[in-house]
């Protein structure tokens, strides 16, 4: 198989996607990508579905996808269509379709889109494995084409596009039965419907690829690219999503550890982005991912070509092979570093930004689950003993005044690596770009165990620049660890947490880096006061990068849905909920699903899952398993608690003393 997947793996170019004309809203070739959201008020209020959908227009939305679970919903697609267009909105309308073929079909003559789920579209999924062979599988797949065929000719009849999207959670029992839980079993599970749509001479589609894991979802998108070269089908366009990407700064920072690297390689042609908040507060961060990539090629500077195919694996996940340096690299997680060099001289309170508490009852530090490994101090060393585990990185010359403690770990240049002989017995670190990773370089780091590496770059395409060196020292197996250094110009935290997410992201996904740390010195100047609480923020981030390209497991995950009409509960008010009652549970997983639709399938890997299954009532999940039905809501968050205490999961939440400087 080739690695092949996008135009450029060191230039910015956009991959040319087939054109679909979308209600006179095309995606693909030229045009820009696009930004879309989804509804959340039942389907059948018509004034309250035509009031978000003004309310999304509005906030930047290009297409509205509104779910059509059965088909007296279907039918009402048509009122609202009609109050929107005599209210003068004439964005096109997508209906979201599961379960029900005959909705689909009626859909597709009313709206500009229809999206269907190839797991659940005529196919099934009841968790159950069963032995196919090669003709019944055959004649599964037939009669689910047969089922698809009236809603293709419908589409082609009416002008009406359609994607095909594909969930990782929702696989039918058929596809994993074959493929596995796996990326190729999704690109399957899309490619048995898109051959159909080509037999019938249809070609108005759109792809999608969604999962909750970040690493499943890039994946599964680069292979699709792949197989769709590899079996000579049309270059259809790519809409772009993290499903289940949860709420606040935690959703935003997985939505663009997902979408942003695939972006950076020029694939995607429509975005939408998953918040379990107000459909509204999507498209501004779509935006926000999208516009990144106005001017980039323009703005680039030429990376150094590579000298032969890829030599990773873009397909599958795989950890740079790397030698031990103290707790960097080998089977270490990835350390975290936060940058206090700003700070004037650092104080016992200043240590909270890098998640360490210094509480004055007891006298001592307690360190948060966010708590940083290293803290860089630059010319300015701690003038006190740190607490147990954290550790000082200094400037070389700092390190040499201060009397080579051993506490302390010197960062320094090429040349004064080269070509200074002190350096610490054990760590030492190295600033690295790929312009200065030149061959008597690489002939040192091959033969010192001590260093590890400090990887950033100037470059405005900086996440290909970084993947480049990082390919550099893959092939002349260097195998030192790595931290990827990214700084940011004056800009909102917002803009930040979506840049450094995609940027050190879309190298984590790949396996590649050991560490991050995100530079204060470019942050935005303020009063002295505030600058820990502007370094606890870039702390924080980092380790919300990590969690969320799967790398390091620092806090609760809540993969939760961003709700629809089909919702039974509030989404919001419950995920709330539970954050307030289990945010402590480090590494837990825990889905929170408004309907069955989103249910077990779509928190794939959750640990623990809460679903909707009727009005007030809630079931609960072990994994896949469902263990309680019909919980009553009120109870349903206590019954939860209970289902992990049962299991040893469940730990109390310690109250803390109140820190210095809060």
């Amino acid at each position: 198989m080739n690695k092949i997947y996008c135009p450029s793996l060191i230039e910015y170019k956009r991959r040319v996607a087939r054109v679909v004309n979308i209600g006179g809203v095309p995606m693909g070739g030229d045009y820009p990508i696009r930004v879309q959201s989804m509804t959340t008020v039942d389907t059948m209020d018509t004034l309250g579905s035509v009031e978000q959908t003004l309310r999304m227009v509005e906030a930047g939305c290009e297409y509205v996808r509104i779910t059509a679970p059965s088909v007296k919903e279907a039918q009402n697609l048509l009122a609202i269509k009609k109050e929107l267009r005599a209210r003068g909105c004439n964005v096109p309308l997508i209906a979201d379709i599961h379960f029900t073929p005959n909705a689909a079909e009626l859909a597709a003559r009313i709206v500009e889109k229809v999206r269907v789920n190839p797991g659940n579209y005529a196919d099934k999924k009841k968790f159950e494995e069963i032995d196919y062979t090669d003709a019944s599988y055959a004649a599964e797949v037939e009669r689910i084409r047969e089922r698809f065929r009236p809603l293709v000719k419908i589409c082609k009849e009416h002008g009406t596009a359609m994607r095909i999207g594909t969930n990782h959670g929702s696989l039918s029992d058929r596809i994993l039965s074959r493929y596995g839980d796996t990326p190729l079993g999704m690109v399957e599970s899309a490619l048995e419907f898109l051959r159909l749509c080509e037999e019938e001479n249809y070609y108005d589609v759109v792809l999608s690829m969604k999962a909750s894991n970040t690493q499943v979802m890039v994946q599964a998108y680069r292979l699709l690219v792949q197989k769709l070269d590899e079996e000579g089908l049309q270059p259809y366009p790519l809409h772009l999503g993290v499903t289940e990407a949860g709420e606040a700064e935690d959703g935003r920072i997985k939505s663009a550890v997902g979408i942003g690297t695939l972006l950076e390689d020029g694939l995607g042609d429509t975005v939408r982005v998953s918040l379990t908040e107000a459909p509204e507060h999507e498209a501004p961060v779509a935006r926000m991912l999208i516009d990144r990539y106005v001017g980039r090629a323009a703005l680039a500077q030429p990376i150094k070509p590579l000298a032969g195919p890829e030599p990773i694996d873009p397909f599958q996940y795989h950890r740079r092979t790397t030698h031990e340096v103290l707790n960097f690299g080998g089977l270490n997680v990835p350390r975290v570093v936060a940058d206090l060099s700003r700070l004037p001289q650092v104080e016992y309170a200043d240590l909270r930004a890098a998640g360490h508490l210094y509480s004055p009852f007891l006298d001592k530090f307690q360190m948060s689950d966010l708590g940083a490994d290293y803290i860089y101090t630059g010319e300015q060393p701690v003038p006190f003993m740190l607490p147990n585990g954290l550790k000082e990185v200094v400037n070389y010359t700092a390190w040499v005044d201060a009397g080579q403690r051993s506490h302390h770990y010197p960062v320094m240049t090429a040349d004064r690596y080269i070509d200074e002989p002190t350096r610490h017995p054990e760590l030492n670190f190295l600033m690295v770009s790929l312009d200065t990773l030149d061959a008597n370089l690489l002939l040192h780091l091959r033969h010192d165990p001590s260093v590890v590496l400090v990887l950033s770059t100037t470059n405005a395409h900086a996440m290909p620049e970084l993947r480049r060196a990082f390919f550099e020292l893959v092939t002349n197996q260097i195998t030192c660890p790595v931290i990827i250094l990214r700084a940011y110009p004056e800009q909102p935290l917002a803009q930040t947490q979506l840049d450094a997410a995609t940027d050190i992201g879309g190298l984590l996904i790949d396996g590649l880096g050991d560490g991050i740390v995100l530079g204060a010195e470019l942050l935005a100047p303020r009063p002295a006061g505030e600058w820990p609480e502007a370094i606890n923020q870039l702390n924080q981030l980092s380790f919300g990068i990590l969690q969320a390209a799967r790398t390091r497991m620092s806090k609760t995950e809540y993969i939760s849905c961003p709700s629809c009409g089909r919702t039974l509960f509030d989404l919001q008010e419950t995920t709330a909920m539970i954050r307030q009652r289990t945010d402590h549970l480090k590494g837990i997983k825990i889905g929170i699903m408004g309907c069955i639709v989103n249910g077990p399938g779509e928190m794939a890997d959750a640990d623990y899952g809460y679903v909707g299954v009727g009005k007030g009532k809630i079931a609960l999940y072990r994994g896949q398993e469902v263990i309680k039905k019909a919980v009553p809501e009120e109870r349903a968050v206590d019954e939860l608690i209970e289902l992990m205490r049962e299991d040893g999961k469940w730990i109390e939440k310690e109250v803390v003393d109140e820190p210095v400087g809060v």
